[in-house]
């Protein structure tokens, strides 16, 4: 019993810390910035078990029921968690505060249940070993949550799924300490009951968990969600509302399919167009093919080279019929070449170099991100660049954002890059901006290929131009060790963050 009872300890770590990591996960999805809530959410749930520790002490008799029973919470509050929270979402005006809570209880629980063990096996081993045991088996279901978390858990269960499956495993702890301490446990066929119940709850949830998350979904996004994926890397939906399509990445739009042609010609032609006879291109993000779109249109380019880090998106974006039809079939041309890769870690390693390089990232809004704005990738996008080439980078709202846009302008110029910031309205995002940097000065295209929809060199000639809530301001440097664009951007559109 003592032995099964060290064994559980393993198991309760795991489910903890997989508990932790959904908790954190999940507010990244839905509220960005990965470290600040990982941070967050680390030291609440840290804090609320030093606080279940504390109270430990106050229960004094019947030890085993009590530590039963608190499995049990743990199995209930743990296990809906997810689905909890990505419903709540979307219904709480303020959403943090239940967010922190959820965290909270759970951690309170599981920092009682270490205590209560250690106090029902304190008669089975010496201290000494009693404290290594107990603290080793903790330790080693704390890593093993942590290597499982983002390898099989996230990718292949989800969220939503996960938490639910740990919350099972919580009962069924509870439900063999009720076997295994039967004749010390008063009223162990109710607990059995109970637990029971409880496996019923929440093995529905998780044969149900997709139904779950589509329902939160459709809470978040305005007309019917006609695709939904958790990749390894992020949450992809579709939703259809008339006749637009709409993409979100964790949350965020992507593009709607009224309005994109503005946000790609804006990002494509004004430099494209500046050169006389482009070959050698290369895409950086823009998986979905949109930028591709454009650059094709241009008879001399040879190659597209597209790097995108998710495969599930590039592949999505190459085989459905609708998005096909959007792209124009541009990621199946025989002039684009599609790797899937870590853009940092592929121009760390790249030797080729371009005539133009479009750079399609997200906004910088955590780490991960950041470190694709930093002077340590800009100087590898300088090295690969021809001397007559231009690069252009998408970079968040210089409305909304200010700092963020000048800060990247600042660090674009850091490594020696002449700059062009320009700006376009969008109706689905406002204000957006972007940045031309070249080796040599740049001029404005006089003219432009025929068939755009919005770019003509007048509307690109006001784009140059930034009124005094635009204007430059100045900002730190964007390096790895600073990351200083996250921060700022982080701190701007936090208005718009519940």
């Amino acid at each position: 019993m003592a032995y099964a009872l060290l064994f559980s300890v393993f198991i309760i770590s795991t489910c903890g810390l997989v508990y932790e990591l959904t908790a954190g996960a999940l507010a990244s999805y839905l509220l960005g910035d990965s470290v600040t809530q990982f941070s967050i959410i680390i030291g609440i749930y840290l804090s609320a078990m030093g606080l279940g520790s504390y109270l430990s002490k106050y229960i004094v008799k019947n030890l085993i029921p009590v530590f039963i029973k608190i499995e049990l919470l743990i199995g209930l509050v743990g296990g809906c968690s997810a689905a909890l929270l990505f419903t709540v979402f979307e219904m709480a005006v303020h959403f943090r505060p239940v967010l922190y809570s959820v965290i909270s209880v759970t951690g309170v629980l599981v920092g009682v249940e270490i205590p209560l063990i250690m106090r029902v096996l304190k008669n089975r081993f010496e201290f000494k070993d009693l404290v290594s045991k107990v603290f080793t088996f903790d330790y080693i279901g704390a890593l093993f949550a942590s290597l499982l978390f983002p390898i099989l858990l996230v990718p292949h269960l989800g969220l939503i799924r996960s938490s639910f499956m740990f919350g099972i495993i919580n009962v069924l702890v509870a439900l063999w300490a009720t076997y295994l301490f039967k004749n010390e446990t008063a009223r162990h066929k109710e607990l059995a009951a109970a637990g029971f119940a409880l496996l019923a709850l929440l093995g529905t949830g998780f044969v149900y968990s997709d139904n779950i998350l589509h329902f939160a979904e459709t809470l978040s996004y305005r007309g019917s969600i006609i695709y939904a994926r958790s990749t390894p890397y992020q949450r992809v939906v579709l939703a259809r509302e008339g006749d637009s399509l709409q993409m979100f990445i964790n949350g965020n739009l992507q593009f709607n399919s009224h309005d994109e042609y503005r946000y790609h010609e804006a990002l494509i032609h004004p430099g494209l167009q500046s050169l006389k006879a482009p070959k050698q291109v290369l895409v950086l993000g823009g998986g979905d093919g949109l930028a591709v779109r454009e650059i094709l249109k241009y008879g001399p380019v040879q190659s597209v080279t597209l790097v995108d880090l998710d495969p599930d998106i590039t592949k999505l974006f190459k085989n459905n019929e609708l998005l096909l039809k959007l792209n124009d079939n541009s990621l199946n041309s025989p002039k684009v070449n599609v790797i899937n890769a870590d853009a940092f870690v592929w121009m760390r390693d790249n030797d080729r170099k371009f005539d133009f390089i479009a750079v399609d990232f997200p906004d910088p809004s955590n780490f991960s991100l950041g470190k694709l704005y930093t002077n340590t990738f800009y100087r590898l996008l300088y090295k690969a660049l021809n001397n007559d080439g231009v690069i252009v980078i998408q970079s968040t709202s210089p409305l909304v954002a200010r700092k963020s846009f000048w800060c990247v302008v600042n660090t674009l110029k850091s490594v020696g890059f002449e700059t062009t910031p320009y700006h376009a309205y969008l109706p689905s995002f406002g204000e957006w901006g972007y940045i031309i940097a070249t080796k040599k000065s740049f001029t404005v295209p006089s003219q432009f290929i025929a068939g755009l929809r919005f770019v003509t060199p007048e509307s690109v000639k006001s784009m140059t131009g930034f009124p005094p809530d635009m204007d430059r301001v100045d900002t730190e440097i964007n390096r790895l060790n600073n990351q200083s664009l996250v921060r700022y951007f982080e701190e701007e559109w936090a208005r718009y963050v519940r």
